[in-house]
């Protein structure tokens, strides 16, 4: 019989803690210390509380815990020596089935693991949807891991072990995230579709009007139909517009959603978790015969990155009437213009076709946003969802310093006028000015020496700059203190320096309404509200332009990588971004009513 929580808050410390045990490997500590902080709201709730006693419980309980595991495929497999709840993840993942030169490599693994880091390694193997890895996977994730450093590798160790936890949580309380599953498999699905060149290699690259792109727009246009959409249509610059309409005509919209296309070999879940998610929620409303009093408008944007053309925001632009009449003569790198393009793919190709989509801000409510984090704070602190505060403004420069090129070996160092010193030196100072504010980050992202060689004093060094803040007043401060700190440091070293200025981008602060909207929705699901600002630009950053928006974030695996293949997350996570859109819905259902 499933576990209820009303039994772990209101039974005996001793009964309770009986019943939660098998969670934490040998470990029974951890559940019993979380007890003293009972009652829990939620799952979720309980599922932080264990994760913060671990935590606080210092290097060397934490490593006592990690060596509490067994290896896996290992000695205590073999010999049946394993807990009930391992022998099932391990036999879920296949593992004991593993063919002979499998179990070899994994073996080999073991032992490299533990020589390196003095613990077993630890992979949560049934995956981020809870059926089990495919050991080449896990064999795969094993060979990369082992190259990182060990205090990395402890958190990971950790990180995957609260994982494992999570699902013996859902397995005793008889959970099923159905609808983070529904969100998964969709993104699984358009997963499928990726461009030449990349499809081939196993990498997923999804660029502006290509093959790929057109097919994952008819994916997702057939998910909306299938999911309860009342309209859907693909508009003329190639968004996937979706609208489920109100209860009662001429009410007014809320508009939600993300992109679709990708950056070269990136990731699953990157725009695409912000279309999904929202659909999840209309499915819902749709299987039950719900109406909103709003009506709510669901778009997947054709094109967030600009890879195909330089074109960012193109899709979220077009709906406040910033189209850019130059993009449709720009060609790709075989030539193809963007006019072409949208003609091959069976869209209208006229300014006045893509003018037309310019919305009305008077009939809207807002905008909202459900999108992975992309960084590693959710992941560090242990919380699923994180509510943004700001988007970062961000300003980016071309820059270049001269200085002399010169023979490495008859020139000595106080006569040198090295540009890639000078540029060294300008990259830690950025470093420190960034910390200085807490929450802006600067980053020399490329760095260049024309025609550079081993013995010659670098004589040119070209780089980039960019600099990002949560408030355009920040961000500014900070660009005149980098600015004026390349200036002194070339007036110091004979050098010279030219900066051209190539983006600057407002910052987007979420509106104060609907922040609170997704806070009251976190909360309601016993979940720690987390603040943040968001690093990364979204589409809410243009519809910011006239329209109230804030944005929720979920937390990511693998430490929260992002623009990567290791990007990921659970459906348990996304199964609590569905459920608190769901709440904001039926806050705002309330409100209108």
């Amino acid at each position: 019989m499933a576990l209820i929580l009303e039994h772990i808050n209101t039974a005996p410390i001793a009964e309770a803690a009986s019943l939660l045990d098998g969670l934490y490997e040998h470990s029974p500590w951890i559940a019993e210390a979380a007890l003293g902080q009972r009652p829990f709201r939620s799952l979720p709730q309980l599922k932080h509380a264990m994760a913060r006693i671990v935590h606080d419980a210092g290097r060397e309980a934490q490593l006592a815990l990690i060596r509490a595991h067994p290896e896996l495929a290992g000695k205590a497999m073999v010999s049946q020596a394993l807990t009930a709840e391992s022998t099932n993840e391990q036999n879920q993942a296949g593992l004991t089935h593993c063919s002979p030169q499998e179990f070899e490599k994994i073996q080999a693994l073991n032992a490299a693991y533990d020589t390196k880091f003095d613990f077993p390694f630890i992979l949560a193997v049934r995956g981020p949807r809870g059926t089990g890895l495919a050991r080449q996977e896990i064999i795969a994730t094993f060979e990369r891991r082992l190259a990182n450093h060990a205090d990395f590798e402890l958190a990971e160790s950790l990180r995957n072990i609260h994982r494992i936890v999570e699902l013996r949580l859902n397995d005793k309380f008889g959970i099923e995230p159905r609808l983070g599953h529904q969100v998964w498999d969709w993104q699984e699905a358009l997963s499928a579709f990726s461009d030449p060149g990349y499809i081939e290699k196993g990498q997923l690259t999804v660029t502006y009007l290509t093959d790929a792109h057109r097919s994952a727009a008819g994916l997702i246009s057939q998910a909306m139909r299938d999911s309860g959409f009342d309209e859907v249509t693909i508009d003329a610059v190639g968004n996937v517009v979706g609208r489920y309409k109100a209860s009662k005509p001429g009410a007014k919209t809320l508009m939600t959603g993300s992109h679709y296309d990708t950056v070269r070999n990136g990731g699953k879940y990157d725009g695409r978790l912000g279309i999904f998610t929202p659909m999840a929620c209309v499915a819902e409303l749709s299987r039950r015969g719900a109406r909103l009093p709003f009506d709510f408008e669901v778009i997947g944007f054709a094109e967030e990155e600009g890879q195909r053309y330089k074109a960012t925001f193109l899709g979220s632009g077009a709906l406040i009437g910033q189209f850019n009449p130059v993009w449709m003569e720009q060609k790709d790198a075989d030539g193809i213009s963007m006019r072409e393009a949208m003609q091959h793919a069976g869209l209208p190709a006229t300014l006045e076709a893509i003018k037309a989509l310019q919305r009305n801000p008077s009939d809207y409510l807002g905008f909202v946003e459900v999108h992975i984090e992309q960084g590693p704070v959710l992941n560090e602190l242990d919380i699923p969802l994180g509510i943004v505060t700001s988007i970062n403004g961000g300003v980016r420069y071309l820059c270049e310093v001269t200085g002399m090129a010169s023979h490495a070996g008859t020139t000595p160092m106080n006569r040198r006028r090295d540009a890639a010193v000078a540029v060294a030196e300008l990259a830690l100072y950025v470093e420190q000015r960034a910390a200085r504010d807490g929450d802006s980050v600067g980053t020399i992202g490329i760095l260049n020496v024309p025609g550079g060689s081993t013995n010659v004093v670098p004589g040119r060094c070209q780089f980039t700059l960019d600099l990002r803040a949560p408030n355009d007043a920040q961000r500014d401060a900070m660009v005149s203190d980098v600015l004026a700190e390349l200036g002194a440091i070339c007036e110091r070293r004979g050098v010279f320096h030219t900066a051209e200025e190539t983006m600057r981008a407002a910052a987007a602060p979420s509106t104060a309404e609907w922040q609170q909207r997704w806070e009251r929705a976190v909360d309601s699901l016993g979940v720690p509200i987390y603040a943040m600002p968001s690093g990364a630009g979204h589409d809410a950053m243009k519809l910011h332009e006239v329209m109230p928006q804030a944005m929720l974030f979920v937390r990511g695996q693998n430490a929260g990588i992002s623009h990567n293949p290791l990007e990921s997350t659970t459906s348990d996570d996304i199964d609590l971004a569905v459920q608190a859109f769901q709440h904001l819905l039926n806050q705002l259902a309330t409100e209108t009513s």
